[in-house]
């Protein structure tokens, strides 16, 4: 939630667009959790929704901050299929893998949110005397 607040404060449209999927990706991995220490079959069908919204963030954007939240979620991805591959992968190895990648795809974005202000002044500048035609990146 604070993430969600950092990037309606300070964010822009990139940033409130992730932290929103970030939002909603939680709520509906709440509905989907099953309480076993098993593959969380539905909580991987959210993921592979959020991981398509950032990759989709990454190609628009111009920051790099999508590129390090895909990668995080990418491995919360394969955590999921490694336990569903390999069932003896423990259950609280499971989980708390699944937390640290969830937590550090929450702070990439709080990241991008806090020093969004600060690139976009950045980007102004650059438009300013940057030649009609040239290629930004």
């Amino acid at each position: 939630m604070a993430v969600g607040g950092i990037a309606i404060w300070r964010g822009r449209n990139y940033e409130r667009l992730a932290a929103g999927g970030l939002i909603a990706a939680w709520a509906l991995s709440l509905v989907a959790y099953e309480r076993q220490l098993q593959t969380q079959w539905g909580i991987l069908a959210v993921d592979l929704s959020m991981m398509a919204l950032l990759c989709w963030v990454v190609l628009k954007s111009r920051r790099f901050w999508p590129m390090f939240a895909a990668g995080f979620h990418l491995l919360a991805i394969l955590t999921h299929l490694a336990r569903g591959l390999d069932p003896t992968f423990g259950g609280w190895t499971y989980m708390t893998a699944e937390l640290i990648w969830g937590y550090l795809v929450a702070l990439t974005i709080g990241y991008g949110a806090w020093t969004a202000p600060n690139r976009q002044e950045a980007y102004d500048a650059e438009a300013d005397v940057t030649p009609p035609g040239a290629t930004l990146r």
